[in-house]
């Protein structure tokens, strides 16, 4: 009767040590972390003109559901997915693509100043660039195809001032997660130049006095 209550508190002890992380498997591999990068001032190439003093809203930035976890998503042949358990981004993505884009619109529109959403309500701002990645799709030894539609938004009056659908074929080399993430950033600058053109061509909104602002 006293072994069984001994190997009964044991049981408890190494349930507990386990459950709060103290006992770790020898041999346990550990995850892998991605990150996105944004463009160089040599990769911007053209710099573009826009009315100085402008300032605009990156965000929010939509994903599918099943791309919205910690775990990278592939695309299976069969068109299953697969849920990489050991290689995982390194910050939420909907959070990631925001802020490169806006890294990326700021090297392109060096005349402008961006914020990621949400930002601080008594900022001024002229516009918000918002958008949502309707296909995410990757499969290893073949393109990474991303659909993002997108819209630019006058942030005093709230209108759509334009609305736009993209598409992008990235390669994914070499074919492995580090590879996907180098595709994924491609991608992202190359819809950062497509949302830089429209920008540019946007006027600088006159200010509103002493008008509140009230913002969604």
């Amino acid at each position: 009767m006293r072994d069984s209550g001994i190997l009964r508190y044991a049981a408890v002890v190494l349930f507990i040590f386990t459950a709060s992380g103290c006992l770790s498997v020898p041999g346990t591999p550990n995850p892998r972390f991605y990150m996105l990068n944004s463009i160089s001032k040599e990769q911007a190439a053209e710099k573009l003109e826009i009315a100085p003093d402008i300032i605009i809203e990156v965000g929010p930035i939509g994903v599918p559901d099943y791309q919205d976890r910690p775990q990278i998503v592939t695309k299976n042949t069969n068109g299953t997915l697969s849920f990489a358990q050991l290689d995982r981004w390194g910050e939420p993505l909907d959070s990631a693509l925001a802020r490169i884009i806006s890294e990326n619109l700021a090297t392109m529109l060096p005349a402008a100043s961006f914020q990621v959403f949400p930002c601080n309500f008594a900022i001024p701002l002229d516009y918000q660039v918002i958008a949502n990645i309707v296909q995410l799709d990757s499969q290893f030894r073949k393109d990474m195809v991303v659909t993002v539609q997108w819209s630019v938004i006058n942030a005093k009056s709230r209108k759509m001032v334009l609305t736009k659908r993209s598409q992008f074929s990235e390669p994914i080399n070499p074919p492995n997660y580090f590879g996907l993430a180098q595709a994924l950033s491609s991608t992202c600058a190359a819809l950062s130049r497509e949302m830089a053109r429209e920008l540019s061509k946007l006027p600088k909104l006159p200010k509103l006095g002493r008008e509140k602002v009230y913002r969604k």
